[in-house]
Parts: structure tokens; C-alpha cells; sequence
């Protein structure tokens, strides 16, 4: 980030929350990361596809990692914060308690997570409308947005939840309303999320035809009728009460929020990659793709008119970069994926034995041990017998197919830590396949793509990254300060404060191989197979 003035150092408070942990950066107007801590967070698993948290428990989270990180500087060198979530749904009652969105009544689980399944049958209803909104979700909607979760809950918990709720957050929202008082939302979640339009606002017919004619009685009170832009300031900044939980001074400014994918998006995206060679010097930034990638994987481009991409959500304008339509492409499970993929395998306690004895994570000993056993071949080449389909919570874009299930073609008896290592890379090319397949689809509808900026704690797994480079053929762009999401956020701040920021520093990671293409149809040949074998059992 830059400033116009060279001193005093002024500071941002970057907050992110994310599935498991909650992070906080403190960044100084160079962009440069002075100060970072993290806490993790608890999640509920109370039936199947049924993920809950608390709020409680993300704001006590939130206020532990921003005292951290700010108590080295003088507080009044610090000019703004920036929050950034994931898009779950927080539920609390006219008093602004939390409610419970549990059949248990638990109160203090009122966080419907993003990656809850529980909707199917009310997204199922609200895709066979055909709305017109649905244009801007690439004409299907995902179980992971909030409409359906809001149906699910007036037909599952009406009386304890439904008529007693006062409003319903997005996690973002919820934060900047925590930390100022104030009830708006950002254009970002309910333009992604909520099918908000931009130029519309909300479309009365839509809430009417799928049941939730309550939201607009109230003039959509509950779920927000003042929006403001990503980075605009929120009120009179930090409340009193809020700036003491934070460890912050009163008042300073508080930036309306972004999703967490959107944050990294916007903390990487507009790079200067001046010097490197890369396709996408001097070119417009429609030509980038960043993909935010932790435990689900996003894939944001941008473009300068609407593009409808089948399967790809939006055109969403501005809710990333201001100007610019958005797409979003996604996949559910990619860092949960490998996690359980590897954590799964009957050779884990090998794996974890090892690694710790040589003082290495578990994914750098995988790399290391692959590097092994390759011998004379790239190391992509050791699944030529081995392929995944990766879509074990469903599939996000581009097959917007929440019923596909994982697929292993090319198992053997073998039980030792090779064959570990072995599925876990293969998963990984999955992954990365999975990405390709989302590109040629943003391509396909008008896209051009030629760089992928990555970023999120995936994009710190080498393999990770150069499986991706080689897969799509395309160069993969690393931001030097690796907590992009966390700069993100806190560039948020710095608009809502006044001053002007922008990301400058990135560097390069590129390689390409023909030997994907093979493994690329492959891959496509196994969703074909899935989709057979079930015609044939339906047909019993």
C-alpha cells in the first residue's frame, strides 16, 4: 500500500475469519505485514452435512488476535479496520442475541457455516422457479448461499428461530455491525450471496415465489435495506464498547467488509508484475484470475461488461474491484479434501511418526517423499495409473452439482507410505484438473485468462502450486507477502480511513507439461462414468 506521506508509519487491523481460525495482521501503509497472530475457533458437527459455529465465539476470537497484533505500536498510528469472513449465516433476535439454528436449542450455535449442506431439498425448490436472478448465480443456485438456509430454517425451526429472529447476518456483516452499531451490509455478500442486485436492489417477486414473502413485509429489515460499497466507512467507526474488546482507540474508522475469498481476490489481483515476463504485463487485469485457496477454493475474474458463465456465479458488479463484474468460480472441498484424504490413510501414523522426527509438517515430508520416488520423471508423472475425481461435498462450478460424489480409479493392495504419498498428489493434480475445467468454462463465455494469482494457505504448499501451473498451462503468480487475505482486509481499513492503497510487490512461478492434457481427459471421462453408473441404478 502506499500513502503520500512518509511519516509517522501509519498501520491497518486486517481481520479475517475463516473456517477454522481467526487471523489478524497488523500492515503498515507499505503493505508490509508488521504484526500477525491467530486463534482457531470451534465448528459443530451435530448430523451429517450439518456445520455450526458461534458468533460469541468469532468476536471473543476476533478481540484475542487484535490486541495481539497492535499492542507493539502506538494504537493512535492505527487509522482503520477491515473485516473479512466466510459467507455463513449468523442468526440473533431483535435484542441482537444469538438464536439457535439447531434442532437442540443451543443458542450459542447460531452460525449456519458456508460449506452446511442441510438445504438440498429447499435449493432444489427454489432452482426449479427459473428466476431471473438466477442468471447472476450461473442459472443454478448453490445450497452454500443463504436463501436456502433461510428456508430451511422457517420450515425446520419456526417457532424457535424463524419468528423470534430479528435479523440475519452474513458473517462479514455481522462483524462490521459488531464493531460499530451499525446494521449495514456490504454490497460484496448480498450481491454474492443474497441476490442483491446492484442496480436493483432486491427483487420482491423472488422473495414471494419462494416463500419467504416475511423478509419483504419488513422492507428486508432482517436481512438489510442500506448496503454500502467493500471498503466504504461504517458509521462513526469503532463503539466504545467494541474499541475496548478490541484494544483499539474509539472511533476510528471501520470498513464495510468483504467475503474472505473476495478479500484475497482483492489483495492480489491488481498487482504490478512489472519485470517478470508474465503474460498479463501491460495487459488490463481481466486477463488474471485470482484463486483464493484454503479449505474450499474460489477463482475470481473480473471483467469490464456482465459475462454470464454457465455454472460460474455472478456477474456481480463491483463486489470485489469497483467497476468491474465478477465471476466466481468455486470447489467445496480442496485443503478439506487433502486433509482428509491424507489423515484417512492407514499410513498416517507413519507419516506423522516421520515427519515429526525430522521436524516437518506432514505435506512438506509428502513433498519431500515423493521428490524420492520419482527418480528420473517429473513427479506428476508417478499417477500415470492414478486419478481422482475430487468432488467428495459435491460440485461447485462448473457441473453445479451438489449429488456428485469422489472417485479412486487405481487402487492397489499396497498400504505403505509411498501409496500415501501417491493419492495425496493425485488429489492435488485433482484439484488443479478441477481448476481447469472452471478456466475453460470462464473462457468458453468470454473470458480471457492468462495469469492465475494465488493466494490462501494452499498457495503455500509448493506442490500445491506447481501442480497447478503445470496442469492449466498457465503462469501462477505469488504475492511475496504471503497473507494476501490478511492484506486484503486490512486495505479495507485503509479506504474506509481515507488514504489510498494498492498491492506492488509479487514474483513468479511458472512451468508448463503436455503430459496434463492426457490426464485432463481422464478426468473429464471419470464425472461421464458417474453420472452412467447412477442412470443404471436408477433404473431399478
Amino acid at each position: 500500500m502506499h500513502s503520500k506521506k512518509q511519516a509517522p508509519v501509519k498501520y491497518y487491523v486486517g481481520i479475517d475469519v475463516g473456517s477454522a481460525s481467526v487471523r489478524a495482521a497488523l500492515v503498515d501503509e507499505f503493505g508490509t505485514v508488521v504484526a500477525h497472530a491467530d486463534q482457531p475457533i470451534q465448528i459443530w458437527e451435530p448430523q451429517p452435512d450439518h456445520y455450526e459455529q458461534s458468533s460469541a465465539d468469532i468476536w471473543a476470537a476476533c478481540c484475542s488476535v487484535t490486541k495481539k497484533v497492535a499492542c507493539g505500536v502506538d494504537a493512535s498510528r492505527i487509522r482503520g479496520v477491515g473485516f473479512d469472513a466466510t459467507c455463513s449465516l449468523v442468526v440473533v433476535d431483535k435484542q441482537f442475541q444469538p438464536l439457535a439454528v439447531n434442532c437442540e436449542g443451543q443458542n450459542y450455535r447460531n452460525v449456519i457455516m458456508w460449506m452446511d449442506h442441510r438445504a438440498v431439498s429447499q435449493v432444489e425448490r427454489i432452482n426449479a422457479t427459473q428466476h431471473k436472478v438466477l442468471n447472476y448465480v450461473g442459472g443454478v443456485m448453490s445450497v452454500e448461499m443463504q436463501p436456502p438456509k433461510l428456508l430451511w430454517i422457517k420450515e425446520n425451526l419456526k417457532e424457535s428461530c424463524w419468528e423470534k429472529a430479528g435479523y440475519f447476518f452474513d458473517l462479514p456483516d455481522f462483524l462490521s455491525w459488531k464493531a460499530t452499531g451499525v446494521t449495514a451490509r456490504s454490497l460484496c455478500t448480498v450481491v454474492c450471496k443474497w441476490t442483491y442486485t446492484s442496480d436493483g436492489g432486491w427483487d420482491d417477486s423472488f422473495w414471494k415465489m419462494i416463500g419467504l414473502e416475511d423478509l419483504v413485509k419488513d422492507k428486508y429489515e432482517k436481512i438489510g435495506n442500506h448496503v454500502l460499497s467493500p471498503g466504504e466507512s461504517v458509521g462513526n467507526g469503532l463503539t466504545p464498547e467494541a474499541a475496548k474488546d478490541l484494544g483499539l482507540p474509539a472511533g476510528i474508522a471501520v470498513a464495510a467488509s468483504l467475503i474472505d475469498a473476495h478479500a484475497g481476490g482483492l489483495g492480489v489481483i491488481g498487482a504490478d508484475v512489472k519485470g517478470h515476463n508474465l503474460p498479463c504485463e501491460n495487459q488490463p487485469i481481466t486477463s488474471r484470475v485470482a484463486m483464493i485457496c484454503g479449505t474450499s477454493s474460489c477463482h475470481m475474474g473480473v471483467s469490464e461488461t456482465p459475462i454470464f458463465v454457465p455454472g460460474v456465479w455472478g456477474p456481480y458488479f463491483s463486489a470485489m474491484v469497483p467497476g468491474l463484474w465478477l465471476n466466481e468460480g468455486g470447489q467445496s472441498a480442496t485443503g478439506k479434501l487433502i486433509d482428509h484424504v491424507v489423515r484417512g490413510h492407514v499410513a498416517f501414523p507413519e507419516l506423522q511418526s516421520k515427519a515429526a522426527a525430522s521436524a516437518h509438517s506432514i505435506y512438506t515430508y509428502l513433498n519431500s517423499h515423493l521428490d524420492l520416488i520419482k527418480k528420473s520423471l517429473p513427479v506428476g508423472f508417478l499417477t500415470v495409473d492414478l486419478h481422482v475425481w475430487p468432488d467428495f461435498h459435491g460440485n461447485r462450478s462448473p457441473l453445479t452439482d451438489l449429488t456428485l460424489k469422489g472417485m479412486v480409479i487405481g487402487l492397489t493392495l499396497s498400504r505403505g507410505l509411498d501409496e500415501l504419498a501417491l493419492i495425496y498428489l493425485a488429489t492435488i493434480q485433482a484439484i488443479a484438473l478441477g481448476t481447469r475445467h472452471i478456466l475453460e468454462a470462464m473462457e468458453a463465455a468470454g473470458h480471457h485468462i492468462n495469469t492465475l494469482f494465488l493466494c490462501g494457505g494452499l498457495s503455500k504448499n509448493p506442490l500445491f502450486v506447481q501442480m497447478h501451473a503445470d496442469i492449466t498451462g498457465k503462469p501462477v503468480v505469488l504475492s511475496k507477502e504471503v497473507e494476501s487475505v490478511l492484506v486484503g482486509a486490512a486495505i479495507l481499513g485503509a479506504c474506509a480511513s481515507g488514504d489510498f492503497a494498492s498491492i506492488q510487490v509479487l514474483l513468479k512461478f511458472t512451468f508448463l507439461c503436455r503430459f496434463y492434457d492426457k490426464k485432463y481427459e481422464v478426468f473429464l471421462k471419470l464425472v461421464e462414468h458417474q453420472r452412467e453408473y447412477r442412470s443404471i441404478m436408477n433404473s431399478c
